[in-house]
């Protein structure tokens, strides 16, 4: 049994809103990413995951439990970062982060402050003049600081400054390193990838690819940018029996699509040619899941 299921899960807003049919298995210790545009279902996903609505048709559990009928006994083991934040009034980060600690019966202050520092936060301005930045990092602070088994995420980098979001990545994969199971939704294809070891698209409520990024890092079909030395050889070139992505006159360059089978072929066809540079464009989970989308897109047409 996997750690967190979805099954055939149905939320109908009408008018083509909701989530439908949804089928996703999270192994324990798997960390999981969740893309899709603003309005595909991410969220409405993953508040069912924490218990906060019931779905029309199919069932969510973790750890084998209901996520709606035992959502009290689900959030014993899951560590929440809400898509949007909407703290309770308090004097300070301090003081909400204590009443956190005393809701999820976490005693100890040592993985709060440790977490404070990853994210340089300062804990004791008042909670509802915080910036969006400062309100993020301490909602943060709030699920991770009490370690718990399970982190479920709704855009937890939203509002973060780049250096920030490198120091947040920084620390989820400490907490992937340490056996945690993930589920986080993000519109940063990057955070995905560097995270993640499955991630799935949704779109319009419907999950349309579920993919490895192990594989996409190891995907079959290279693309290659070439430059030549001179307009002939780059001339020349263009008659060989390679697949041409892009080709810039201007700058005697031409990107070609390879297969790994055929690399030795382009390298031994290439010691005849004045190469100025050949370097290796690397395959990205957005190239992969944009090529999905415009299938999608086409199909539809």
């Amino acid at each position: 049994m996997s750690l967190i299921e979805i099954h055939q899960l149905t939320k109908d807003y009408g008018q083509g809103r909701g989530v439908f049919d949804i089928d996703l298995q999270v192994e324990e210790g798997e960390s999981f990413g969740f893309v899709g545009t603003n309005g595909a279902g991410k969220t409405t996903t993953i508040r069912h995951l924490m218990g906060f609505l019931n779905p029309h048709r199919g069932v969510c559990r973790i750890k084998g439990l209901d996520c709606w009928s035992q959502a009290a006994e689900v959030k014993r083991y899951v560590g929440y970062v809400p898509g949007e934040i909407a703290f309770p009034d308090a004097r300070s980060g301090f003081d909400f982060l204590d009443r956190q600690a005393t809701l999820v019966g976490c005693s100890g202050r040592t993985r709060r402050d440790y977490l404070l520092d990853r994210l340089q936060l300062d804990a004791t301005a008042n909670l509802k003049r915080m910036s969006k930045g400062m309100k993020q990092k301490t909602a943060i602070v709030a699920a991770f600081m009490a370690d718990p088994a399970i982190l479920i995420l709704d855009e937890p980098s939203t509002g973060l400054d780049p250096l920030m979001r490198a120091s947040f990545v920084e620390v989820l994969e400490e907490e992937r390193g340490r056996g945690k199971t993930i589920f986080m939704s993000s519109h940063m294809f990057n955070e995905l990838e560097t995270t993640c070891d499955r991630v799935a698209m949704i779109k319009d409520g419907v999950i349309v690819d579920i993919a490895s990024t192990t594989a996409i890092r190891h995907y079959e079909n290279k693309t290659y940018k070439i430059e030549f030395l001179d307009a002939d050889d780059y001339r020349r070139f263009l008659s060989e029996p390679f697949e041409v992505s892009e080709r810039r006159d201007a700058t005697n360059q031409v990107f070609v699509n390879v297969h790994d089978n055929d690399i030795n072929l382009l390298v031994r066809t290439l010691t005849s040619y004045r190469v100025k540079f050949f370097t290796e464009i690397k395959y990205s989970l957005e190239q992969y899941f944009r090529s999905i989308y415009k299938r999608e897109a086409a199909d539809v047409q």
